[in-house]
């Protein structure tokens, strides 16, 4: 049985580039949401004083993250000068490949990766 993988950025959005950032990442979502059905959830989020932007995925597996990084990884880098990035977070199994496409995505925006392992718990998510 697959395990629900849930990936969280966080970065900041660097002076000016508020509305810029807000379009661009509209415009991802849309691609995002036409272009990958497996995907459960898709959000982006700004702070109250717009400085600091979070995107949260879940996914119903770990090749369905996969398959997000590959199919809207070509998309990130004209979004690289409007961020600084300062985290990625991915709860749930990370695979070899994963870890190497995330730290692509450092090595382009900068910060960290941080992978949680679960240790208990559980996900309701209706069948893929």
């Amino acid at each position: 049985m697959s395990e629900v993988v849930v990936y969280l950025d966080t970065s900041d959005v660097r002076p000016g580039k508020l509305a810029e950032l807000k379009t661009a990442m509209a415009e991802l979502a849309r691609f995002v949401d036409a272009n990958e059905p497996r995907i459960i959830s898709y959000n982006v989020y700004f702070s109250g004083d717009g400085t600091r932007m979070s995107v949260l995925n879940i996914h119903p597996d770990v090749a369905s993250l996969e398959f997000h990084l590959k199919v809207a990884g070509p998309r990130f880098p004209p979004i690289a000068p409007l961020v600084a990035l300062r985290t990625i977070e991915i709860f749930g199994p990370v695979t070899e490949g994963l870890t190497r496409q995330l730290e692509g995505k450092t090595q382009l925006l900068g910060g960290s990766v941080i992978v949680h392992d679960r240790h208990a718990g559980f996900a309701r998510v209706p069948a893929a």
